[in-house]
């Protein structure tokens, strides 16, 4: 007897539903300091973008998630009720919540897929039937609140104990239905959108995260749908209700949450990548300007890397504007030459011609050497700096790449050279006034 009552005074592993019930008042802040957290990252963009409508919109969406899951604690609830001194108003206001939450993530994802220029008429009627349809709604859960008998509150079970009170049973049952008609069709056209061709990559896996987070929005509905079911065929369903859709909304409203933050999140990381990396792609020719000019742009903490940018960009511009009398354009064609000659494509070889070419005109600069007529104040003499100006993105991708540029200077500077003695010995020959070598006789 002593194993047998040692073993019934043994402390019992927690099951899936124990273990949501042991946790169920602090649960729900979990979801709720995500949502909560996701929202401070967000919030600095919405500030910034304000003027963007779909950022506005899932901003919207982050406050309303948020709330739904704030005013659900049970915590939340017994405050709600006790200042309000209404025994459950809790239960139609978060139901509201819940409702706008549902009805506003189909008008995002309307407009999102449809695009903001789109005022189609099937569009906006489709648009108009979301908002009336769910402001219907969410009046008539007032209604029937106000009409039902509810004085025993309830933190946890008001779905099921008042599942088969009159007036509190079709506030409970409207409720769940439009979330259920919200979530479906909500999916589909998630769905649909994934399958479409052509999408971002960042977009795609935000609708896959939105398609999940949708499809456990359908487990939720089943799962409490069952529960209030069961009271009415008189069976014990509730733990359907308080252990396995608190979990389900909690996992869903997470992923939804990403799937709506992760392509305006995604791409903003990657413009910023792309800022960095235009402003590093930018440094070889930067730094060739700074060393000709005796400074640089001038540094100054935090700074946005698109004025960085934009910064630097001018810096060089203005810096080749001031090179142009010293460019030699026959240079630049020889170059030219030559990179193809070294097997580069053309457009690799008009960069290096480029490149090749700010070098000899800025050695030229420290040399005190001008092309000729380009001395006076008029700049008559000045090399058309058009394409360099609008290339220089690719000339300094040309310039960090030392070796090449220096194959294809080199090999410019031979070609050249051959062209002189060229002309040289056919000039010497044509000059001999008395022949090949011969005297005069």
């Amino acid at each position: 007897m002593a194993p047998v009552a040692a073993r019934l005074t043994e402390p019992q592993a927690l099951t899936p539903a124990g273990f949501v019930n042991e946790f169920y008042p602090s649960f729900w802040w979990i979801p709720a300091g995500i949502l909560a957290a996701a929202l401070a990252i967000k919030l600095p963009s919405i500030i910034r973008l304000w003027t963007d409508p779909l950022l506005r919109a899932v901003g919207g969406l982050l406050v309303l998630a948020l709330s739904v899951f704030v005013f659900v604690a049970p915590s939340t609830i017994r405050w709600v009720n006790r200042v309000t001194g209404v025994p459950n108003i809790s239960g139609p206001w978060v139901y509201s919540l819940l409702t706008a939450f549902c009805g506003s993530c189909l008008l995002l994802i309307i407009t999102w897929r449809n695009g903001l220029s789109d005022r189609s008429p099937r569009t906006r009627a489709a648009m108009r039937w979301v908002l009336g349809a769910y402001a219907t709604v969410i009046a008539a859960l007032w209604i029937l609140f106000a009409l039902a008998d509810m004085p025993e509150e309830r933190l946890r079970d008001l779905d099921t104990h008042y599942a088969n009170t009159p007036y509190a049973r079709e506030m409970i049952v409207l409720y769940l239905l439009a979330h259920t008609v919200a979530t479906l069709i909500t999916h589909a056209l998630v769905w649909n959108w994934v399958r479409t061709d052509g999408l971002d990559s960042l977009l795609r896996w935000g609708l896959k995260f939105l398609g999940v987070g949708y499809a456990l929005q359908l487990a939720f509905d089943a799962a409490k749908l069952s529960a209030v079911g069961g009271r009415w065929a008189g069976r014990e369903l509730d733990w359907l209700s308080t252990a396995v859709a608190p979990p389900l909304a909690c996992l869903s409203a997470i992923l939804i949450a990403v799937g709506f933050i992760l392509p305006h999140t995604g791409q903003y990381l990657r413009d910023r990548r792309q800022i960095r990396d235009a402003v590093g792609e930018l440094r070889p020719l930067y730094r060739l300007m700074k060393a000709g000019s005796g400074g640089g742009v001038p540094r100054v903490l935090r700074t946005p890397p698109e004025l960085r940018l934009i910064r630097r960009e001018t810096f060089i511009r203005d810096g080749l504007l001031a090179l142009s009398r010293f460019v030699d354009a026959d240079l630049r064609a020889r170059s030219y030459e030559a990179a193809l000659a070294l097997g580069h494509p053309p457009d690799r070889a008009k960069a290096l011609a480029a490149a090749v070419t700010v070098l000899d005109a800025a050695d030229a600069r420290s040399q005190g050497r001008e092309l000729d007529g380009a001395g006076d104040d008029s700049g008559a003499g000045a090399a058309d700096t058009t394409d360099l100006l609008r290339d220089i993105g690719a000339v300094s991708r040309a310039l960090g790449h030392p070796d090449e540029v220096r194959a294809v200077r080199e090999r410019a500077a031979a070609v050249a050279a051959s062209a002189t003695s060229a002309t040289s010995a056919d000039g010497g020959r044509t000059g001999d006034p008395v022949g090949h070598g011969g005297t005069d006789r």
